[in-house]
């Protein structure tokens, strides 16, 4: 499994949210949002973004390009 399917999928579960909910939040299905998390389907930029914010992280952490979960400075 690929690195940033794997933590979009645990970023998810630590906050205890079912994929329904967080489809929700990102304003898609939760069978998108499934196929997100198994690696069935490349994330667009536009909901990485949505991920990074909502779990305040960056990008880049869940790509897999760094370990921290800090995002970085504005």
């Amino acid at each position: 499994m690929t690195t940033h399917y794997k933590r979009i999928r645990d970023l998810r579960e630590d906050s205890d949210l079912k994929q329904r909910e967080l489809a929700e939040i990102l304003g898609c299905s939760q069978r998108v949002y499934s196929n997100y998390e198994r690696g069935d389907l490349d994330i667009p930029t536009e909901v990485l973004i949505k991920l990074a914010r909502h779990y305040g992280t960056s990008v880049d952490y869940i790509l897999g390009l760094t370990d921290s979960k800090i995002p970085y400075k504005k």
